[in-house]
């Protein structure tokens, strides 16, 4: 009986994330995160100052994706290009971009 109310607690619990995950059009989102591989499409990248990786997106959750695209956006979290690059986007449009990294497996082209 356990097993059963765990099973369907788990499966109750992945629904949102599985429809939440369906929101974007990855077809889209490839259109419009062209500029996205300026920076994240060139391996080893690093920002000039101050000097770090610049991260893969390829393959990195949905969640993420989103929410760190909407910071950038709001301000809440800093970094000029980023900033600049997502206060132009929707929410459509970020959902659509997370949708299409999603479907990269490790940030190259699919």
């Amino acid at each position: 009986m356990k097993r059963l109310f765990f099973a369907a607690l788990a499966l109750a619990l992945s629904g949102p994330i599985a429809a939440q995950s369906g929101e974007g059009d990855p077809e889209h989102g490839r259109e419009i995160a062209y500029t996205c591989f300026g920076c994240h499409g060139v391996p080893f990248q690093q920002n000039a100052y101050p000097t770090y990786p610049v991260p893969k997106i390829g393959g990195q959750t949905y969640g993420y994706l989103v929410s760190a695209l909407k910071a950038y956006r709001s301000g809440e979290r800093k970094h000029a290009t980023m900033q600049a690059q997502a206060s132009t986007l929707s929410d459509q449009d970020i959902r659509d971009i997370a949708a299409y990294f999603v479907s990269l497996d490790d940030g190259g082209e699919s």
